[in-house]
């Protein structure tokens, strides 16, 4: 049962209803965490900022970040994030099921994305103390430091919702993923 209020976006004023219109426009729906979110509309406002700039103006591949966004909601162990990102990766970004599930325990058969995802999970199991050798690791993989950065980005924006959506219990508005382990 979800512990943090829903904004009813029918229901909501001011900056709330239009950052939860805007959230229809970009997503199509307004999904139970953003609707969380829309309790503090500063979060929400940040939260649709970043994702935008990331999505319209970053430099990885969709199909990293949700690679990059599975593999946090895994190890973070956010059913939530776990969902939403599974159905994005498959829908929107066009990942096989199966590169999914591999995404998800830090696995893929493409080089440059095993590099992108051995630096997320550094930077998320050693707090962003990422060594040298990872880098150079991601550099030969072909990727430029504005791309680093984004990636530590990324990992931050999925820490970030999952450890909300988990907070909030947020009910799962996704086809519905567990994590393992």
């Amino acid at each position: 049962m979800q512990v943090l209020h829903n904004v009813d976006p029918e229901l909501a004023t001011g900056e709330t209803a239009r950052l939860l219109t805007a959230t229809h426009q970009d997503l199509g729906v307004v999904p139970n965490l953003a609707r969380v979110m829309a309790s503090s509309p500063a979060v929400l406002k940040g939260y649709l900022g970043t994702v935008r700039a990331l999505g319209a103006e970053g430099t990885l591949p969709g199909g990293l970040a949700e690679r990059i966004a599975l593999l946090v909601a895994q190890e973070s162990r956010s059913d939530y994030c776990l969902s939403m990102h599974s159905f994005r990766g498959t829908n929107v970004a066009g990942l096989p099921a199966a590169e999914v599930t591999r995404a998800r325990r830090g696995e893929t058969g493409d080089p440059q994305a095993a590099a992108v995802l051995a630096l997320a999970a550094a930077v998320l199991r050693h707090h962003g103390a990422v060594s040298a050798d990872q880098l150079a690791l991601v550099r030969h993989a072909g990727l430029a430091d504005g791309q680093i950065v984004e990636i530590i980005a990324h990992v931050a924006l999925g820490v970030f919702t999952s450890y909300l959506a988990t907070a909030a219990r947020c009910d799962i508005d996704w086809p519905l993923v567990r994590h393992t382990g």
